[in-house]
């Protein structure tokens, strides 16, 4: 079977490649503060994204020359996901804690206290 459309693209490609769905993802978590965090889900309802998965996906895809505070979107159980190769996730804790945000024992960050919009 060949490359799947619309699961991971999200329709047309806009620049480098990169699908228009996949660029208004980005655009929303650049909105997110420095010292907050926001769900992938609630990023899915902001750009009319079909599924919070999706918005992972973006994440996953994010490469440094965009720009994209990846780190400051986390699941809706307040927590990090993890990442494929098993390193991503503490590193994204790390970010997170250097912009302030605090995370519990169990590792959860206050979606109340932390969480944007």
């Amino acid at each position: 079977m060949g490359k799947r459309s619309g699961a991971r693209g999200g329709g047309g490609r806009g620049a480098r490649g990169r699908s228009d769905l996949y660029e208004r993802i980005y655009a929303a978590a650049r909105r997110v503060p420095r010292g907050r965090v926001t769900t992938y889900g609630r990023i899915a309802a902001l750009v009319g994204c079909p599924s919070p998965r999706v918005v992972g996906y973006a994440m996953a895809a994010a490469t440094p020359d965009i720009d994209v505070p990846w780190q400051r979107v986390i699941n809706a159980r307040g927590e990090v996901s993890a990442r494929r190769g098993g390193y991503g996730a503490e590193v994204q804790r790390a970010l997170l804690e250097e912009e302030g945000v605090l995370f519990d024992d169990r590792g959860r960050v206050d979606l109340a206290r932390f969480g944007w919009p």
